[in-house]
């Protein structure tokens, strides 16, 4: 089970970074854009830490509002997420 959780995540992020590059190269282009949401709810997945990634390889989407407030809400959700399900399996 934590075996294909791990691959999950790991094909999760994968898609997220190629994502967000694919959507660098339309802007690039001028062509037709991967939809903000798109990318959020790929980060929301748990691809949060190919996006944050993505955006420092490809400096994309790192001053855009809200895209970016979002973002940081998604990881600090999830951060507590884990840190609540760590807390209780130890406690």
């Amino acid at each position: 089970m934590v075996l294909i959780a791990a691959l999950a995540l790991v094909l999760v992020n994968l898609w997220t970074l190629r994502s967000f590059r694919e959507d660098k190269g339309r802007a690039i282009a001028g062509k037709r854009r991967i939809p903000e949401r798109r990318l959020l709810e790929l980060a929301l997945i748990g691809g949060t830490p190919a996006a944050f990634l993505a955006r420092h390889l490809f400096r994309h989407k790192t001053r855009k509002q809200p895209f970016s407030t979002y973002l940081q809400l998604i990881a600090m959700i999830q951060v507590g997420v884990i840190a609540g399900l760590a807390w209780a399996a130890f406690a």
